[in-house]
């Protein structure tokens, strides 16, 4: 088989993040997120509860299917990363949890307008979301064989931003040809395509099929370019992949600077991800945004993301990781701090005219600023973890990495949960957002600029 080139290889290593960016950004924040909780407020309606408590009850309903999901993530990551390290291999892994994204993502169709699959939805959900998020561990350790360490922060960089890209296109197709205005009409007047029953949100339901198709094509590039680099195998089966996962964990004593970026990352991590699962939902429940609003949204958004991504991946090769991550989680309590605050009628308790659109354009740059510091805030923090990588265990490392990002990623739901059901308020229920972010940042102070990989691998021989 002809040898394929190192930038062939990066840019195999890019497709992956284009196949895969419309899980997050159809499915998880802008499109079947906000639909899922429009269904779901509609139901309770009819129940019986106002709008305030049904919309409420949504929330709730969708925050344990991110807390469930989160914890199931969290704790197979580093168990999935010991695995692939004890074969050397990581390409089979990325497959089989593909498959699972794949078939997770085509069930969201059934997601019927009168809530009668409600159940059953956010169980697929969480399947397609369990394979994305476990194939990217897998993904994410082939970083550091992509080039040297004042390169991987640009790469992984730039990966963020193609990927972003791949979303923002994806997102333009559901609007132009797919997703229903309450007219029936899509964003440009046009029938949903193939004949999709605009009455029963045939269009919108489409997103998940479609983000199942995206994916099927674009990981093709990933699959023919990013050969896998293998490591050498350090034993067999499960019981060689944990006895190398308790030897990873036990090591984490004696390292201080990857001890406090794995906690601190835990949290200014968990807080971003509930601001992705939450951003649309809070649109559409405390705004009251249609879903087209908030797909135009969601392009800011993204473009926001792929810009500031592709910056910040410049400035993490100038400057370092480390202080890029400061400056996007600051900026991102900000935006906490505003959102909180606001609603349709009032902004830090100053009261608005009715049908002031205020609000709207504040979230719009709120939104803008979301995706961008979100962007390189992930691009940077997969960068600072790879100067913390065993490289003899490259997986089982970005398994802890993955570990640190979900093994509490059921903290911002439940806790967005319960403050949104004890408060009646959907607005009022991302505040806890703002206590992780500061917790975060709190933990970064401990954190070696330049990691500690490399006294890690000598101490250790």
């Amino acid at each position: 088989m002809a040898e394929v080139s190192q930038r062939k290889r990066i840019w195999g290593w890019y497709f992956f993040d284009w196949a895969s960016q419309p899980f997050h950004t159809l499915l998880l924040t802008f499109v079947f997120g906000p639909y899922f909780a429009g269904v779901a407020a509609e139901y309770f309606l009819t129940s019986g509860l106002s709008e305030e408590a049904a919309d409420a009850r949504a929330q709730s309903i969708w925050s344990l299917c991110l807390t469930v999901t989160g914890l199931i993530i969290g704790f197979g990551a580093p168990i999935m990363g010991a695995l692939a390290d004890t074969t050397g291999r990581r390409l089979p892994w990325v497959i089989g949890f593909s498959m699972l994204y794949v078939a997770g993502a085509f069930a969201l169709w059934w997601t019927f307008p009168d809530g009668s699959t409600m159940w059953p939805m956010l169980i697929a959900f969480g399947i397609g979301f369990i394979g994305a998020e476990y194939a990217l561990v897998f993904v994410n350790s082939q970083l550091p064989s992509l080039g040297s360490q004042s390169e991987v922060g640009e790469i992984s960089g730039s990966g963020f931003a193609f990927g972003y890209l791949g979303g923002i296109l994806s997102l333009i197709v559901m609007l132009l040809f797919f997703m229903e205005q309450p007219s029936g009409k899509t964003l440009i007047g046009l029938n949903p395509a193939f004949g999709l029953n605009a009455s029963q949100n045939e269009g919108t339901r489409a997103v998940g099929p479609f983000t199942a198709l995206w994916f099927i094509v674009f990981i093709l590039p990933y699959l023919l370019w990013t050969r896998d680099t293998r490591t050498p195998p350090q034993g067999k089966g499960m019981g060689d992949a944990l006895k190398l996962l308790v030897k990873t964990v036990k090591s984490l004593r004696r390292r201080l600077s990857l001890s406090a970026y794995l906690g601190s990352s835990m949290f200014y991590r968990d807080a971003l991800n509930g601001l992705y699962s939450f951003g649309g939902t809070y649109a559409h429940l405390v705004l009251n945004w249609e879903l087209v609003s908030i797909g135009i949204f969601g392009i800011i958004a993204a473009i926001s993301a792929a810009v500031f991504s592709w910056i910040g991946g410049k400035a993490d090769k100038r400057f370092g990781p480390r202080p890029v991550i400061v400056i996007s989680v600051w900026v991102l309590i900000v935006v906490c701090v505003i959102i909180v605050s606001m609603d349709r009628s009032q902004i830090f308790g100053i009261p608005l005219a009715e049908g002031s659109q205020l609000p709207d354009a504040i979230f719009f740059v709120c939104g803008a600023l979301i995706g961008g510091m979100g962007g390189v805030l992930q691009a940077a923090s997969r960068s600072l973890m790879v100067r913390h990588t065993d490289p003899a265990a490259p997986t089982e490392s970005f398994g802890l990495y993955g570990l640190s990002g979900r093994a509490t990623a059921f903290m911002a739901p439940a806790l967005i949960g319960a403050v949104t059901a004890l408060s009646g308020s959907a607005r009022i229920g991302v505040a806890p957002l703002i206590a992780l972010f500061l917790i975060g940042l709190f933990l970064l102070r401990w954190v070696e600029a330049e990691g500690d990989s490399e006294t890690w691998t000598v101490s250790s021989n």
